[in-house]
């Protein structure tokens, strides 16, 4: 498909007209006939199998059948109603039932007509039913060999009302396979082609709407898996090439007193096996000549803070500036006291710059960071101002990086004629696969080993009906001179979930822990700056025992004395936040607690959830679990970066082919960086195709 055919507005294909352009443009994001063309089946039917009703079991998934409707009967009051048609084959009867688009649905049924049914199975009162099952009249034509496989497409309530249902979202790409003007450029290299016995584009797209045969498809699916893949790997290794030619980097040859006298003589216990490998990657870049842009994992309390300080005396020792960016104050407060604590009696000039630094400190700070006399400097967004002015700033810590928008992070760089070295901090486990995809073009080291003598936070999952056993529990506790978290899901009552909210938690947790003998506070999002660091200071000076809280305290204060975490509704929270809410507690020397308090009633996926928080601390295989069950998401801000804007590949099914991908697309650019080698032209012309219609968010610095 040429380009000036794959831009072509949509509304000028036959049969769609601009009222259903609007509403693929506004329903499915479908502007162009090549954005049509990519709108790819969720799932096909095999016309060739079909089920009988008697044949059904707990084990069945979606299945296909032809039945006779018998009856159509609305059920309820209005605002309650529910469409039930019965179905009857030869073994038995079932329901089929609609609690959406009933008036549209019901003027479609016809009684005594057969069809195909297709939809997921459920058992209620003994009796199997299908909700919004698709139906098509079965017809007494034998099905061609060629549509024996039957894609079907995702479509809208609103879509399906102007026919654009699966059976209309297919006719309108098949028109558009069938235009004379169809023609699919080849995007990959004759090698790649050959080497991986992949099918040639023109053929996978045919295939993939509408396959010929089951052995086909999976050809298709593979080409364009793998294509997908293949090209956000190259672009990845491409920026990381291109990087590392154009960025020179200040060399860090030297390590002498700042970092001897620290690790010698101020140190005070063994660094970890992990912390010495990364510290030992981290200075292979510092001395390589080229600008380091390194992503450093690490669960909470691996010891991340403490790699950074050992590099920032590297930097001192070569006569550099570094700062620390973080993305809230009380974490930038804690970061600057955790390091004054550490460098007290080295003769470091270290300081803090928020939007609370009153102005004539902030002035007397600016001026020596100027002239190079702060040493360190740890601070907010409030660094990325202009009148912030470094006078050899060599260094640059972020800590939470996804927290920072792209432009921000990239005010840091212009404050310098050669780009600092950069170490981006997460304390937010990110699978491998999300990782090779979405950090592709960092180095990344991993922190995979918690210092010795830290206790393991036991964790427990109770239900709603054990509370005032968790409260007696929470009680002794707070005698025993330890705080707690009580953090819940919502902040006002919600009419659509039946939880626990906030506000209402509040209350109950005072009235359960009452003044004067107890102090409680609250923390959520809606409440200003200000206010959530008075709060989260009171608690941290131990004004407050219990500090009630939504996921605001997910990233944030470290309170060692805190000892306690209690998550309400725990099956409403996704593991990636239980895990980072359980790293609140366990901070201090005392033995920590994270309690998991559900309802009784669990679906199979909250129940592996909590389940998987039990049996584990290992952040990295809590990651990989969350991202099976729920996908990439906004996880590390994927959003923000475009690039897991998938079309038909899965990074968690797909590993293999993404592994494959990464290979391919790393040797190519190790003998060929630029993409100048006329055989990889037609490699460079796509990834200028794609740049144009995808705004580059790959590269940290």
């Amino acid at each position: 498909m040429t380009n000036a055919f794959a831009e072509t507005p949509i509304e000028y294909l036959k049969g769609v007209g601009p009222a259903r352009a609007e509403l693929l443009k506004s329903e499915l994001k479908i502007f162009t006939f090549g954005e049509l063309l990519t709108f790819f089946p969720f799932r096909y039917l095999d016309r060739s199998k079909y089920y009988r009703i008697a044949d059904i079991t707990a084990d069945s998934s979606y299945i296909q059948l032809k039945a006779k409707m018998v009856r159509i009967q609305t059920i309820g009051a209005q605002r309650q109603q529910r469409l039930v048609a019965t179905v009857r084959d030869e073994s038995g009867e079932m329901d089929l039932i609609w609690f959406q688009g009933i008036k549209w649905v019901s003027e479609m049924l016809t009684a005594q007509q057969e069809y195909v049914v297709f939809g997921k199975p459920t058992l209620f009162n003994g009796r199997w039913n299908i909700s919004h099952p698709e139906l098509e009249i079965l017809s007494a034509e034998p099905v061609p060999l060629n549509e024996i496989i039957r894609p079907v497409y995702n479509s809208t309530e609103k879509l399906k009302s102007k026919g654009l249902d699966s059976r209309g979202m297919a006719k309108l790409i098949k028109g558009l396979i069938l235009n004379d003007k169809f023609f699919l450029t080849e995007n990959l290299t004759h090698g790649i082609l050959q080497t991986l016995r992949l099918m040639n584009r023109q053929e996978a797209f045919l295939n993939i709407h509408f396959p010929r045969s089951p052995e086909l498809l999976k050809k298709a699916q593979t080409r364009l898996k793998f294509e997908e893949l293949f090209f956000i790997q190259l672009r990845l290794a491409r920026q990381r090439s291109l990087r590392l030619k154009k960025h020179e980097g200040h060399r860090f040859l030297k390590v002498g007193d700042y970092l001897n006298q620290f690790y010698h003589h101020h140190l005070t216990f063994e660094l970890t096996n992990a912390q010495k490998r990364v510290i030992k990657e981290i200075r292979a870049d510092l001395g390589s000549g080229n600008q380091m842009n390194r992503l450093l994992q690490g669960d909470v309390g691996s010891g991340k803070t403490l790699v950074a300080l050992m590099t920032m005396l590297i930097a001192l020792d070569n006569n550099y500036q570094s700062c620390l960016m973080a993305p809230t104050e009380i974490l930038a407060n804690q970061h600057f006291s955790t390091i004054t604590k550490m460098l007290a009696g080295l003769n470091v000039t270290v300081q803090l710059l928020t939007g609370s630094t009153k102005p004539a400190v902030r002035r007397e700070i600016l001026e020596q960071l100027s002239q190079g006399n702060v040493q360190i400097l740890i601070g907010t967004h409030a660094l990325l101002e202009e009148k912030v002015q470094f006078k050899h700033l060599g260094f640059v810590v972020i800590d939470e990086q996804h927290r920072f928008g792209v432009a921000q992070r990239a005010k840091l760089w212009d404050k310098n004629i050669i780009t600092p070295h950069v170490l981006v901090m997460t304390a937010t486990p990110i699978p491998r696969t999300l990782a090779m995809t979405l950090y592709g073009d960092l180095d990344t080291s991993v922190i995979d080993e918690m210092p010795p003598g830290r206790k393991a936070i036991v964790t427990r999952h109770v239900y709603e009906k054990d509370q005032a056993g968790v409260f007696n529990f929470i009680l002794t506790k707070i005698r025993e001179g330890r705080q707690i978290y009580i953090v819940f899901p919502l902040i006002q009552e919600s009419e659509t979930l039946d939880l626990k909210n906030l506000i209402d938690g509040y209350q109950h947790i005072v009235t359960a822990f009452p003044p004067p003998d107890f102090a409680v506070g609250m923390v959520h999002g809606k409440m200003k700056q200000q206010e959530k660091d008075a709060e989260m200071k009171r608690f941290l000076s131990n004004e407050t025992q219990i500090l009630v809280a939504t996921t605001v305290i997910e990233v944030g204060v470290d309170v060692p004395n805190a000892s306690v975490m209690l998550i309400e509704n725990a099956e409403r929270f996704g593991l990636s936040q239980l895990h980072q809410l359980r790293g609140r507690v366990g901070r201090g020397g005392d033995q920590s607690y994270c309690i998991l308090m559900s309802r009784y009633e669990l679906s199979a996926e909250a129940r592996k959830r909590i389940s998987t928080m039990v049996r584990t601390s290992d952040g990295f295989e809590i990651a990989e679990t969350d991202l099976q069950l729920r996908g990439p998401g906004d996880l590390q801000g994927t959003q923000q970066s475009g690039i897991l804007d998938l079309r038909i590949a899965d990074i968690v099914k797909d590993e293999k082919i993404l592994k494959y991908a990464r290979n391919v697309a790393s040797e190519i650019i190790l003998h060929d960086p630029s993409l100048s080698k006329k055989e990889n032209d037609i490699l460079a012309q796509h990834l200028i195709q794609m740049d144009r219609n995808q705004q580059n968010w790959g590269l940290i610095s």
